[in-house]
């Protein structure tokens, strides 16, 4: 999570939503990071999630992500849940919750859907007072 939230504070310096990922693969190894990269892309979907992903796949090779960690500062959106689970990441890790957009618990649970084929694992809330302490003191700046 330490190597997500360096991510989020690279957003948040490019005047981005202070989001940060990373992907580890079976072994703990890091093959993917990515922070929110809209602003700077001008791309709706330049969410963390979606480029370390993105990331991670062109790592491996495709875009079967079977035994990997997504590791993330703030809960996905759907777009980003629908993502963890079309890529057949194993495990899902995130900060804070989003009580806004969350779905991997809060507002939905995308990610734990019995209707969908795969259904990784959610461990919620690790270092979620540093990851919140990123998106406050952003949106204070801003509003």
């Amino acid at each position: 999570m330490r190597l997500a939230l360096a991510e989020a504070a690279a957003a948040g310096a490019a005047d981005d939503v202070p989001v940060g990922a990373v992907v580890l693969d079976p072994s703990g190894e890091l093959i993917g990071t990515g922070h929110n990269l809209r602003e700077a892309t001008a791309d709706p979907t330049a969410h963390a999630e979606v480029v370390a992903l993105r990331a991670a796949a062109a790592a491996r090779g495709e875009w079967r992500l079977t035994g990997c960690t997504l590791v993330v500062t703030l809960e996905p959106c759907t777009m980003c849940a629908g993502a963890v689970v079309l890529s057949r990441v194993d495990r899902l890790v995130f900060g804070a919750y989003d009580d806004r957009l969350g779905a991997a618990g809060s507002l939905w649970d995308v990610v734990r859907d019995r209707r969908l084929n795969h259904r990784p694992e959610v461990v919620a809330g690790v270092l979620a007072e540093e990851s919140q302490e990123l998106l406050d003191g952003f949106f204070a700046r801003h509003r």
